[in-house]
């Protein structure tokens, strides 16, 4: 695999303006994605995933905003650019697959139009036709038949508008692409139609992928690495073909893997992560995970962890890899 970044993320903090103050919902985050690579992140719900995806296209909302640190894509400060370099820079180089194809497509426009108005906004001078020739192209690879580009969008599946979705993410090549719980509210037949179809785009095109999603078995089966979010940080980052086991991985990693449903394996007993993670004006101090973590000791509490890496070849965030012997990163 070669080791050329794609993606760049320094100390990147996100907070939101609240009646409560500044509340940060991504906190110092450090980690890169490399040519060639798809790498999941994954977390409970409200663990940060899409605020941290939102902030890497410079797409923030309701009151959020960055308060430090940075994100190179291609090696280009993102926040650096003036607004005209930015709405060039999206699509072209950075794209992402929304969470609800729903609200991702404009409802009153055919799902043709919309692709064209993508391609004629960053390539004014290619002509009506060879636009629509793309568009057919880029139906194809997605195994829509073309025909379907009349339609408005609730006239197509769920998982045709996904596919959509993908396509206009898709449509000008870019180098790294985003996907936030792209497979999200759809059967598995479809779900598992689709993730095949971001494989075949991926090998095909040749670009790289930040997988989001909840559904831990789902990201490891596809990922060359997965990053684990909890209440903003990310607490570990492993390659994925060690998580076949929660040894060595960091407790809640280890929790997240004791919840996957194991069908062949009749005395594989379930065990859930006690709690709830913590809301955005209540988060613990020390190591965020203590209140829920069964191997918490006195410096959980008040201290943040250090960073180490594991024999486990993870970059794990915990007072006890570090108390067995973890090498400090």
């Amino acid at each position: 695999m070669s080791r050329t970044p794609v993606l760049e993320v320094n100390n990147l903090s996100v907070g939101y303006e609240t009646t409560k103050g500044l509340l940060e919902a991504v906190r110092k985050v450090d980690f890169s994605v490399y040519e060639n690579e798809i790498v999941g992140l994954i977390g409970e719900s409200g663990s940060g995933k899409s605020t941290l995806a939102y902030a890497l296209m410079r797409l923030l909302k309701n009151g959020a905003k960055v308060t430090g640190g940075s994100v190179k894509v291609l090696g280009q400060d993102i926040y650096n650019m003036d607004p005209e370099t930015l709405r060039k820079f999206r699509w072209s180089s950075i794209s992402m697959v929304f969470q609800s194809a729903m609200n991702a497509l404009n409802p009153v426009m055919t799902v043709e139009q919309q692709i064209i108005d993508t391609l004629r906004f960053h390539n004014p001078n290619i002509s009506k036709k060879a636009a629509f020739e793309a568009a057919c192209e880029l139906f194809e690879l997605v195994r829509i038949d073309p025909s379907r580009l009349k339609s408005y969008p609730h006239e197509l599946s769920g998982g045709m508008r996904q596919r959509v979705v993908i396509a206009i993410a898709i449509a000008l090549k870019p180098k790294f692409v985003i996907m936030d719980e792209p497979t999200t509210a759809l059967d598995v037949v479809v779900q598992k139609s689709i993730l095949d179809q971001i494989m075949e785009l991926k090998e095909q095109l040749g670009f790289s992928i930040l997988f989001i999603s909840h559904d831990f078995s789902l990201v490891s089966e596809i990922a060359d690495r997965v990053a684990v979010m909890y209440s903003g940080r990310l607490v570990e980052v492993a390659d994925s073909d060690t998580l076949s086991t929660p040894e060595g991985h960091h407790p809640y990693t280890e929790g997240l893997i004791h919840a996957i449903p194991r069908l062949t394996d009749k005395h594989t007993k379930l065990r859930g992560i006690p709690g709830n993670p913590p809301a955005l004006d209540k988060i613990p101090s020390g190591c965020a995970f203590h209140p829920r973590c069964k191997y918490a000791e006195a410096a959980c509490f008040t201290e943040a962890p250090p960073i180490v890496k594991t024999e486990h070849h993870s970059i794990v965030e915990c007072h006890l890899h570090a108390k067995v012997g973890g090498a400090r990163v």
